[in-house]
């Protein structure tokens, strides 16, 4: 019986072994950015972003649009489906690198986010095979009837890696965080273990006390021009229910650690909510407020929840407050400090399969 190898915390090491030794499939639902973006988004369609549930691979994500919803997706543009790569082909190589994320619907943004980091890590290891994997199912069959482009979930990506005869496989999620969905990958990878000679999970965006603050000082150089003392840097995560959500307020404690003081982290679906970040920028003399996504992508929460025009998105309760509002539409998985910190995440798991 192979095992997992181990390059993640202790937990995620017990979780993946007695998943490969159970041969049990994963059904535990999830948030997205317990996910994602998150992602990574993992977010927005994923959790960065954080998105950022879905259970993995299979499953409707409980926080990604219900069917109806997303249709209303086809009232406007979502980018050139052909510029991104589902990197879903065969006979591709006996060492391979699988990236998972949630996933988004949103053509541009898929490709901006997902596609590049899936790039920056192929570049970083010419020598690996990289395939996709995504965990959203909705995300997966929306985008092929509209698109008509097949994305693989993750049984089928490591389906087709273990038929396809690849004999050590590195799994690299683009969750945002160490929550439930990331947990629900272990599970299902583990049950692929005796499938390949050799397996490693890389590590989630935000794991680290590094990787907190540079994941910040990235988000504070891209939006450096917005920081003028009269300007509120807000940006938007999904949140969850599970005790994951602890990460944003660890990112908002990493801003005032970094005297990025104009900067304010808050969530969707959990704490801190809209309301609390409203609260906190009305403490200061702020004229404007910028806002951007803290997820992997910038799908559905970061385009209606965040820069809608409906009246309980974030872009118009600030606006009520008489604030001018920017939203500026970018996932994390854009900025290339984050995709390097990703390659590293990768290349850490790497390390632990030649240590084997």
């Amino acid at each position: 019986m192979k095992r997992i190898l181990p390059v993640t915390m202790g937990l995620l090491l017990a979780l993946t072994l007695l998943a490969a030794c159970s041969g049990s499939t994963s059904d535990a639902g999830t948030t997205t950015d317990d996910a994602m973006q998150e992602t990574t988004e993992t977010t927005a369609d994923t959790a960065e972003g954080a998105t950022d549930g879905a259970t993995t691979s299979a499953t409707e994500s409980s926080t990604e649009p219900a069917a109806g919803e997303e249709a209303d997706e086809e009232n406007y543009n979502t980018g050139d489906a052909s510029l991104d790569n589902p990197r879903n082909a065969d006979n591709i190589g006996e060492d391979e690198l699988m990236v998972v994320s949630f996933g988004t619907s949103y053509n541009e943004s898929r490709y901006l986010t997902i596609g590049a980091i899936e790039q920056a890590i192929e570049n970083a290891f010419p020598y690996l095979s990289v395939r996709r994997g995504f965990t959203s199912q909705i995300i997966i069959d929306h985008v092929k009837s509209r698109d008509g482009v097949v994305i693989d979930n993750v049984s089928e990506a490591l389906d087709r890696a273990s038929k396809n005869g690849v004999k050590r496989l590195v799994v690299q999620p683009t969750h945002l965080m160490d929550g439930l969905e990331y947990h629900d990958l272990v599970d299902e990878v583990g049950n692929y273990a005796d499938a390949f000679e050799k397996v490693a999970i890389g590590e989630p965006l935000l794991t680290s006390d590094e990787d907190f603050e540079r994941v910040a000082q990235a988000i504070a150089d891209a939006t450096a021009e917005y920081d003028n003392g009269e300007t509120a840097i807000v940006l938007m995560g999904h949140g969850t229910e599970a005790d994951s959500n602890a990460v944003y307020t660890r990112m908002q404690q990493t801003f005032d650690k970094l005297g990025k003081e104009h900067y304010y982290v808050g969530t969707v679906e959990a704490t801190p909510s809209v309301d609390d970040v409203l609260a906190e920028v009305k403490k200061g003399n702020y004229k404007r407020v910028v806002l951007e996504p803290l997820m992997i992508v910038a799908g559905d929460h970061a385009n209606n929840d965040m820069a809608g025009d409906d009246d309980d998105s974030w872009k118009s309760i600030f606006e009520r407050e008489g604030y001018e509002v920017e939203c500026v539409l970018r996932g994390l998985g854009e900025l290339e400090p984050i995709q390097q910190l990703f390659v590293e995440h990768a290349q850490t798991a790497i390390d632990s399969l030649e240590k084997e």
